[in-house]
């Protein structure tokens, strides 16, 4: 169900960007606003809080950010809240981001490795990926997990490339034990 809210909210959002022609205004200003939100718990939980009426919410909103977001996004701020959709506030926004990467031809991947790459081998596998995708630029991030033990697991999307060697011997394990002696 979140899911279905956070698209119905984020399509919404990101049809309203590219019909004002404000797609990079409003990504920029998104997520500034993401930033501000996990810095301040407190005001998440006002928003939620069941005691205080609608209109409360939204004039605190107002008084927050008015003069500080665009007209467009404090609008849609107020839409959220008087919808009772503040809960799945993260999640729209996420999408947001996501779908305005995706129209602008950004890819997002996460390297795990079992060792920190060098900068070389970085920007080797960045150019790889541009190479073998459709994506104009790479968003990457970077993670060492050491029970890989080797190789590296590549995840873009919902697409996961995984060389790892603990993969690897996991699969042999598993095909050694089909093996009837």
């Amino acid at each position: 169900m979140a899911k279905l809210i956070s698209k119905t909210y984020g399509d919404a959002l990101f049809e309203l960007a590219v019909e004002e022609n404000k797609i990079d205004v409003l990504l920029e200003e998104i997520e500034q606003l993401q930033d501000i939100l996990k810095q301040n718990e407190d005001f998440g939980k006002l928003m939620n809080h069941p005691k205080i009426i609608k209109e409360e919410k939204i004039q605190v909103a107002e008084n927050v950010f008015r003069g500080r977001i665009s007209k467009e996004l404090l609008g849609f701020l107020t839409i959220i809240i008087s919808k009772d959709r503040y809960k799945e506030m993260d999640e729209i926004l996420a999408y947001f981001v996501a779908e305005v990467k995706k129209y602008k031809g950004i890819g997002i991947a996460t390297v795990t490795t079992a060792v920190p790459l060098k900068e070389e081998q970085r920007r080797k596998i960045e150019q790889k990926l541009l190479d073998t995708t459709e994506y104009k630029s790479m968003e990457m991030h970077y993670k060492v997990d050491a029970a890989l033990i080797g190789g590296m697991v590549i995840r873009i999307g919902d697409r996961v490339v995984d060389s790892s060697i603990s993969t690897k011997l996991n699969e042999l394990q598993r095909e050694l034990l089909k093996v009837q002696i």
